[in-house]
């Protein structure tokens, strides 16, 4: 029997979110959802090639989920499958003919499951695997005669090994609306010693402006650690982070101080300075532009023991799998270091990085390195393509509403807030949705179903695993209305709960 529909097949494939419809709905509302997104993103009301391209594409979509939905057996196993049981083959035949009573009843069992999978993924987990390999023999071998006396072989085999090893995970868990648990631990080894150590962080939201963490820590690579870290913008482009600890070990308490500053020279770039006292005091400074294709870093530091200037460049191919190739050089007094690499996502959440370092004295060395993560970046492409094909009809929805005193949405967010009252906090954790709002405004009135909103056309996921509320701000009859709704509530407006007393 396949499995049940999971996590990654809800983002991108919700068919009754992307329809805008409830899961019980009625044929009848299916179809008038249909017709509706159909107008929106039909190919010919677009000239620009470009967005004629993607209309199609979206109107592909709308037109294949209805095709499902519309038909009961279709939509019977597609609530317990999803997408891809309707796609497999081989299927018994008795699993395709059963009743809609049955396969609801074995839905109810698989969504009881799936509800404990969503909570572990509350956790939002990462983890980081790098394997160092020296490759030194393989351009500085050592004389034949000298094998022959040690070895005995005097073979052709260059001899490879692994020389070192981390790994790294971490899992957060949300304790208020203000307040997060971060628990991390790695392990290392590097030429046959290792050691571990685990960290654990709390972390709270003070303001709309900054938060505050404490740390503590205790391994066997640098004993128990306390620490603690600030965070504040002191102006819109312009923040600070200030850390200090206190390393416990056998030689002693070694305390240490960081702070670092840190400007928006434009859009793409930052500055930083950072300084840096305690057992390797230095003082850095680095540029870090990042655009679209590329980014690129230069740093420069001075202090002890390391001194160095180091520059690196990375491409970004705008292809599927987001493969970059990267190179960097680095020198100091330790030496000269270039190393260069690429990698590529392999999967929804992992990417396989490879790294070729060659340095003088400290050789050749490869390293390869895979990191599991959430991304949002296809979703994000997504819904910033849905949002363009939008702008028209949304201008055309505005107008009609303005001429009859209706429903105008003049500001929504979604996502994850942490005060009521933060405009600024918010945008650093939720996404604008007042355009694709408004383009589900129907005769003054907007209906969203009870689901996830995150599937609505122009919408994604920002904060994945985390508790979600959609905030709008609108206009009707003149009057001002306000609303925060939960993200699996349902929600119609206007309503006269929602409006804002003149006083306020």
């Amino acid at each position: 029997m396949a499995a049940s529909l999971d996590e990654d097949e809800l983002g991108s494939d919700d068919y009754y979110s992307l329809l805008n419809v409830r899961r019980e709905a009625t044929q009848d509302e299916l179809k008038a959802a249909y017709r509706r997104l159909c107008m929106l993103y039909h190919p010919d009301k677009h000239r620009d090639p470009e967005l004629k391209r993607q209309a199609e594409h979206l109107f592909n979509l709308v037109h294949e989920a209805y095709e499902v939905l519309r038909d009961p057996q279709s939509r019977a196993i597609y609530d317990i499958y999803g997408k891809r049981g309707l796609d497999v083959e081989g299927w018994e035949v008795v699993e395709r003919k059963r009743t809609p009573a049955e396969i609801r009843e074995e839905y109810e069992r698989l969504q009881t499951e799936r509800e404990e999978r969503r909570l572990q993924q509350r956790t939002n987990p990462k983890g980081t695997i790098s394997v160092g390999i020296d490759a030194t023999d393989l351009f500085d071998r050592y004389e034949e005669d000298y094998e022959d006396a040690v070895g005995g072989g005097g073979g052709g085999v260059p001899h490879v090994e692994i020389n070192k090893m981390h790994i790294s995970q971490s899992i957060e868990a949300p304790l208020t609306t203000k307040d997060t648990a971060i628990l991390s631990g790695s392990l290392s080894t590097h030429n046959g010693n290792g050691g571990g150590n685990i960290n654990l962080a709390l972390r709270r939201v003070t303001s709309a402006k900054g938060w505050g963490e404490v740390e503590l820590g205790a391994g066997d690579t640098h004993g128990p650690l306390l620490g603690m870290k600030i965070f504040r913008n002191l102006t819109p482009r312009f923040f600070v982070t200030a850390q200090c600890g206190l390393q416990f070990s056998s030689r002693g308490v070694r305390p240490g101080v960081t702070t670092v500053f840190a400007r928006h020279l434009d859009k793409n770039t930052m500055g930083y300075l950072q300084w840096r006292w305690g057992i390797q005091s230095s003082m850095n400074t680095s540029v870090v532009r990042d655009t679209k294709s590329s980014h690129f870093t230069f740093a420069a530091q001075l202090g002890v023991p390391h001194t160095f200037i180091m520059m690196s460049y990375q491409y970004k191919f705008q292809d599927e799998d987001q493969t970059k190739i990267k190179g960097s050089v680095k020198s100091g007094f330790f030496g000269t270091v270039v190393e260069y690499g690429a990698e590529r996502k392999i999967s929804r959440h992992s990417v396989l990085g490879a790294t070729v370092s060659v340095g003088v004295p400290q050789g050749v060395s490869l390293k390869i390195n895979m990191n599991r993560m959430k991304s949002h970046c296809f979703c994000l492409l997504l819904s910033t393509r849905q949002v363009l094909l939008m702008q028209e009809s949304v201008r055309r929805i505005i107008e009609a509403e303005e001429s009859r005193m209706g429903l105008i949405v003049l500001n929504a967010w979604y996502g994850k807030f942490v005060t009521d009252n933060s405009r600024r906090h918010e945008r650093a954790k939720v996404i604008d949705v007042t355009v694709p709002l408004q383009c589900l405004v129907k005769d003054s009135k907007l209906i969203l179903t009870e689901a996830t909103k995150s599937g609505l056309p122009g919408f994604y996921d920002p904060c994945v695993g985390e508790d979600k509320s959609l905030k709008v701000l609108y206009q009707f009859r003149g009057v001002m209305h306000q609303v925060l709704s939960g993200d699996s509530e349902p929600l119609r407006i206007p309503k006269q709960s929602h409006r804002i007393d003149a006083d306020t």
